[in-house]
């Protein structure tokens, strides 16, 4: 290995010969970019260590893919976990540049949009710091989900365009690049079976290294981009015809370019299958010619690789692995379906049944006709082994992309105890019933680097003061907190990490979006995707309720709070994006009372991303976890809150319970109905109006938002909200207001004694070890991977 000069030099031999700058005329990008080349040759390093280390020993990789990668800016990541901070701090301010603003100049990678996203980064991250052999597999979004912003309270859609900066940690790989089709005719000659696609466009290979923990080991993150396989038409230009000569390249990027496009529409949904045809696909090859070259032997595949299916998504990997066995290598159909369910397991991440992805048989027939008929042939030979089945993988016209996910995977995961348990008994029941040691547990978990190590400095140095640095890569060690949090002066430096850390989020808030707060109001924090079982409507219209009783009652002796959403809404999601207007519709009432200012403030903040997140966690009092019971499968929010010290008011939901287990129950204020009682309520017959007609709190606070208190100029605006709650109110937020607002009263009451709260928001922090994508990946290692770690071997 070469060895590399200092973290000094190779930023300045970055600037001069990588950016062609001297230190007196970099600007701020140059200096960002000269730092992160030269973060990057030392992950290079462990990157290609590793990889020889994988060859040599033959060992079994693993490879995960997802439609979501939301790793967020990477500068930082890299900086933390090889141990170089205080070097690169020093470095930066010798030349007076400030290290903060340097990070913050990195663009946020538009390649995720939530929970599902970030969990795939975090557990890329486990895998380098556990020395697993693993590939990420995805797709490279030239503009990402959007660009949320507000306009007179709306959300509107821009492209995030953030790659129009360069983009430091990849390395492009021309030479790796496969054909992917579509369409076309499938051709049957006997047993031999040929589908010739219509359409062909090329997916090329770009590649991230993800490092661990001191850089032991590095795995890879391979996105895929589309390309044109001809992509100029030179006989079309010289006939004049300019825009159509760049057609097929226009087109083959266009399954690149945008994450979740709208499905709204016909092209919308022809797009989303595409994409996800294409992800699979290309994975695939990449995965059976790595293998090819090193092991030879297809029927040795399940021996030497896992593929993890994150999500519905890449379900179409299961009849594409059958039909590159079968058809193509010639395997026999039935060893070519055992040997791919062997290879494939399966994360699900809903209990929705409109999130588990069904596609209209004649689109998938059309775009992928070979896959169809293979989808068709499992089925029946599941259907065949299986005589008392009933559900089939296609029904009403559409193809169900969760029973072909099951069906094809050897092992089926849940992310939380209770998702787990009611996948048994709901979405999965009869698939459960004839293959009862098929789904197993794995509650999902965050990586401590960066959520807490990178983006709670204070906590860290206060934490690794007490303890040491073994917590790092084993949050276990966490529980050695608890006797410090008896002691009162420990207690007191804890609660000041907390207020300096709200004193630079409400200085942030101030500075760029002109929100103006006192940091000792209790900081109260809903942050995710917008969704009607999220209830983002049940947290307004409590404040909405809270409001209303301080204008009535101003001297009652109230807890000041900050009420701080984020999150983006699908682009077609128009009830979703109805409730982001009507938080900033309320949040402009309320901010503008004089009477209530002292005490209620809401914010929503634009554009949401993984930056904005590691502002809001490390400063939050109060973690927001809401949803209805029942319908969310984990959560990782939740875990990120509890381990920086923000007890949460919450619901019986997803990894609640296992937090509310882990931290005590006198450390979470739990409201709401059981996942049981949620199902019972639902045949209770005019629940909604019951709920109504008992609090008076909750009717008012409905009459307000129908009669136009929030939206003079336009009073029908959230007819369709007001509408919804008094009519089916699906996710029961009338049924759950009167025990929320009985929560969130105990909350105020426990803010009150600051000491009682900084001891309840250790607690927080100091059991919640268990809630590491550590622990996860060991368990996914042990119980579904069969695969090894490589660090000492």
């Amino acid at each position: 290995m070469t060895k590399l000069p200092s973290l000094r030099e190779s930023i300045l031999q970055h600037l001069r010969y990588s950016f062609g700058k001297d230190p007196e005329h970099a600007i701020l990008e140059d200096w960002r970019m000269a730092v992160s080349y030269a973060v990057r040759d030392r992950i290079t390093d462990a990157w290609i260590n590793a990889t020889h280390r994988t060859y040599d020993t033959g060992a079994k990789r693993v490879y995960y893919l997802s439609m979501e990668f939301l790793i967020g800016r990477l500068l930082e990541d890299g900086i933390v976990n090889l141990e170089l901070v205080d070097e690169a701090r020093a470095v930066l301010a010798e030349f007076g540049k400030d290290y903060q603003a340097v990070l913050a100049d990195e663009p946020d990678a538009a390649l995720g949009n939530g929970g599902l996203g970030r969990l795939a980064a975090c557990f890329l991250e486990s895998l380098s710091t556990l020395g697993c052999p693993a590939h990420g597999y995805g797709i490279r979004y030239e503009h990402g989900l959007f660009r949320q912003s507000f306009v007179d309270g709306r959300q509107v859609e821009m492209p995030e365009h953030w790659l129009e900066q360069r983009h430091a940690w990849e390395f492009e790989r021309p030479e790796v690049r496969y054909r992917v089709g579509f369409g076309g005719h499938v051709d049957t000659r006997g047993e031999t079976v040929r589908w010739y696609p219509a359409e062909e466009v090329e997916a090329e290979a770009f590649d991230t290294p993800v490092v661990g923990w001191k850089g032991r080991w590095a795995n890879t993150l391979r996105l895929w981009s589309g390309r044109a396989i001809h992509p100029f038409d030179l006989d079309r230009f010289n006939h004049g015809d300019y825009a159509g000569a760049a057609q097929p390249e226009a087109l083959a990027r266009t399954i690149s370019r945008v994450l979740y496009p709208d499905d709204t529409t016909e092209q919308g949904k022809e797009l989303r299958l595409k994409q996800e045809y294409f992800l699979t696909c290309a994975a695939l090859r990449d995965i059976l010619r790595r293998f090819n070259n090193q092991f030879g032997d297809l029927r040795k595949l399940p021996a030497k690789v896992a593929i993890q299916l994150n999500d519905t998504h890449p379900a179409i990997a299961g009849p594409e692995l059958v039909r590159v066995l079968h058809d193509e290598r010639g395997l026999p159909f039935d060893d070519a379906l055992e040997i791919a369910q062997g290879c494939l397991s399966y994360t699900n991440h809903t209990l929705l049944p409109e999130a588990l992805e069904a596609w209209d048989e004649s689109l998938f027939g059309r775009l992928l006709p070979r896959h169809i008929q293979l989808i068709d042939r499992i089925d029946a030979t599941h259907a065949a082994r299986n005589p008392s089945r009933q559900q089939s993988m296609r029904a009403d016209h559409q193809v169900k992309m969760g029973q072909l996910s099951f069906v094809m995977a050897h092992k089926v995961n849940g992310v939380s105890a209770l998702h787990t348990d009611l996948m048994k008994s709901t979405v999965f029941s009869e698939l459960h019933r004839l293959h009862p040691d098929r789904i197993v547990n794995q509650t999902n978990g965050v990586t401590p680097r960066r959520w807490l190590l990178g983006c709670n400095p204070r906590l860290a140095s206060l934490i690794t003061e007490s303890i040491g640095e073994a917590w790092v890569d084993d949050l276990d060690q966490l529980t050695r907190l608890e006797p410090s949090v008896e002691d009162a002066a420990w207690l007191d430096r804890y609660a000041q990490v907390k207020r300096d850390n709200k004193v630079d989020l409400a200085n942030w808030m101030a500075r760029h979006h002109g929100v103006h707060v006192d940091p000792d109001m209790l900081f109260d924090v809903q942050i995710k995707r917008l969704h009607e079982y999220k209830r983002q409507h049940l947290n307004i219209l409590e404040t909405i309720a809270l409001w209303s009783e301080i204008r009535d009652n101003p001297e009652a002796g109230w807890t000041p709070r900050l009420k701080l959403f984020a999150g983006k809404a699908a682009p077609g999601y128009f009830f979703a994006k109805d409730i982001i207007r009507l938080i900033n519709d309320a949040a402009a009432v309320i901010n503008a009372d004089p009477v209530t200012a002292p005490y209620l403030k809401v914010a929503f903040l634009p554009n949401y991303n993984v930056s904005l997140a590691e502002r809001l966690v490390p400063a939050a009092d109060l973690s927001e976890q809401i949803s209805t019971a029942g319908k969310e499968a984990s959560g990782t929010g939740n875990m990120k809150f509890a381990l920086n010290g923000a007890p949460t008011v919450g619901t019986l939901d997803g990894a609640n319970v296992e937090i509310r287990e882990h931290v005590g129950a006198e450390n979470f204020f739990l409201f709401g109905m059981t996942a049981e009682e949620v199902m019972e309520r639902r045949h209770v017959d005019g629940h909604a109006w019951r709920a109504i007609e008992a609090d008076p709190r909750l009717r008012r606070a409905l009459d307000l938002i129908r009669d136009g208190r929030f939206s003079p100029q336009d009073p029908g605006r959230y007819h369709g909200i007001t509408g919804n709650l008094e009519g089916p109110d699906y996710f029961l937020v009338c049924s759950d207001f009167t025990d929320y607002w009985r929560a969130q009263r105990e909350v105020d009451a426990a803010f009150a004694d600051r000491s009682r709260w900084s001891r309840m928001a250790a607690w927080n922090t100091a059991r919640s070890g268990w809630f590491s994508s550590d622990r996860t990946i060991r368990g996914y290692m042990a119980d579904i991977w069969n695969a090894q770690s490589l660090i000492g071997a």
